[in-house]
C-alpha cells in the first residue's frame, strides 16, 4: 500500500514550479496568446528548474532518476500556469524520454548528456500525423530499410519549435509489418522539409508545425533502440500521464478563478456562489479535478514500480480529457456573459481544455 502524502522533496519540486507558474506563466499568458509568441526569458526560468536534467541519470548528464509520478506533480503546477508555455518547456522530453526509455545504450550516452545543459534544447518530435483516424499503431508516415540507411516518406503535423530544431525523433511505420518505429533525424537531411506553422484553436503562443519528409535518409544506427526498436505502449504511457496531468492543472486554474468569482460577484443581494445550482456546479468541478488527479497518481506510481499500467494510464487519460472540457465549461459558465469575454481567462482555458482532448485523443488508441 502506498501512501497519498508528498515527501518534502516532491513539496519542494510543487512548490518551486507553482511559483513559477504563478509569478511568470501567468502573467504573460494573455499576451503570448494574442501575440502567438513566448517571452525567451520566461522560458530560460522554466528551463533553469532543471525538471529535464533530474529525470536523467548522473551517468549520463543529469542529476536524478525517471520518475513519472515526480512529473505528473510538475506537469500539473505547469498547465495551472499556462498550457502553452507548458507544452514549449516539455518539448524536449518528447525526445529525450523515449531515447531514456528505449534507446540504446549508445544512442543514450550520445543524445541524452544533450538535455542537460544551460541551454533550451533545439529538439523536436514527430509524431501526430494529419489524418481524420490518427492511430499511432498504424501511421501514414513510413519507412525502409535501404542497404545502411532507413529512407522515410510521410507528413507529420503539430510538430513543436520544428523551425529551431537541430535533430528530430521522427515516428514512423516500418515496412514490412507495419509497426511503429522511431528514428533520430537530423535537420538539415535532404528531403526533410518545414511546410507551415500550424494555426489552432488554442494554446496559439506555441509554435508548432507541419513537416514533410520525402525519401529522407538516416543512417541505420539512428534507428532508437538499434535493432530492439521500441516500446510503443511506454512511450504513451509516460505520455498520457503528462497530458492528464497538464489538463488537470488547467481545470484547477479555471475551476479556483470561477470559485473566487462566484464568492465575490454579488447579485440580488448575495454573492452567486450561495446558489444552490452554483455551488453544486463548483462542488462537482472539485470532485473531478481530485478524481482525475487520484487516476493519474495511481497510474504513474504503477509505472514508477515498473508494472504494467496500461489499462490505469489509458482510464486516466480518458477521464483527464472529459474533465479538462467540462470543468472549463462549466467556469465559463459560472461567469456567464463575462467568461465569454477576453477580459477573464476563463475563455481562454476552455480554448486549451479543448487541445488537452485533442491531445488525449491521439495517445488513447
Amino acid at each position: 500500500m502506498y501512501s497519498f502524502e508528498t515527501t518534502e522533496e516532491q513539496r519542494l519540486l510543487i512548490d518551486a514550479v507553482n511559483r513559477y507558474a504563478t509569478r511568470s506563466l501567468r502573467k504573460i499568458a494573455r499576451e503570448a496568446e494574442e501575440s502567438g509568441e513566448l517571452p525567451a526569458d520566461v522560458i530560460r526560468t522554466g528551463w533553469d528548474l532543471g525538471l529535464l536534467p533530474a529525470s536523467i541519470p548522473e551517468e549520463l548528464g543529469g542529476f536524478g532518476e525517471y520518475s513519472l509520478l515526480n512529473g505528473a506533480l510538475y506537469a500539473e503546477e505547469l498547465g495551472y500556469g499556462d498550457l502553452a508555455a507548458s507544452m514549449h518547456l516539455l518539448s524536449p522530453n518528447l525526445v529525450a524520454i523515449p531515447i531514456l526509455l528505449c534507446g540504446s545504450e549508445e544512442q543514450k550516452r550520445s543524445y541524452l548528456p544533450r538535455f542537460c545543459g544551460e541551454e533550451f534544447p533545439r529538439v523536436a518530435a514527430a509524431f501526430l500525423e494529419p489524418t481524420i483516424f490518427f492511430d499511432p499503431d498504424r501511421l501514414e508516415t513510413r519507412a525502409h530499410r535501404a542497404g545502411e540507411a532507413w529512407v522515410l516518406n510521410g507528413r507529420k503535423t503539430m510538430v513543436i519549435n520544428a523551425d529551431e530544431a537541430e535533430f528530430f525523433l521522427v515516428y514512423a511505420a516500418e515496412a514490412p509489418e507495419g509497426r511503429t518505429q522511431a528514428y533520430l533525424v537530423p535537420a538539415e537531411s535532404p528531403g526533410l522539409n518545414i511546410v507551415q506553422r500550424d494555426k489552432w484553436m488554442g494554446f496559439n503562443a506555441l509554435k508548432t508545425f507541419t513537416v514533410a519528409l520525402e525519401d529522407v535518409q538516416v543512417p541505420a544506427g539512428n534507428r532508437l533502440g538499434g535493432d530492439t526498436g521500441i516500446d510503443l505502449q511506454k512511450i504513451l504511457n509516460s505520455s498520457r500521464v503528462a497530458l492528464s496531468a497538464l489538463g488537470i492543472g488547467v481545470a484547477r486554474a479555471a475551476y479556483e478563478y470561477a470559485r473566487d468569482y462566484a464568492k465575490e460577484r454579488v447579485q440580488f443581494g448575495e454573492p452567486i456562489a450561495h446558489r444552490q445550482s452554483i455551488a453544486f456546479m463548483l462542488a462537482n468541478m472539485a470532485i473531478e479535478i481530485d478524481a482525475t488527479r487520484l487516476l493519474v497518481w495511481e497510474a504513474a506510481w504503477k509505472l514508477d514500480q515498473g508494472r504494467d499500467a496500461t489499462h490505469e494510464a489509458y482510464l486516466a487519460a480518458r477521464y483527464a480529457a472529459d474533465m479538462a472540457l467540462m470543468v472549463t465549461d462549466h467556469a465559463v459558465q459560472i461567469l456567464g456573459g463575462h467568461g465569454y469575454i477576453r477580459e477573464h481567462p476563463v475563455e481562454l482555458w476552455l480554448r486549451n481544455g479543448r487541445g488537452i482532448v485533442n491531445l488525449l485523443g491521439s495517445v488513447m488508441v
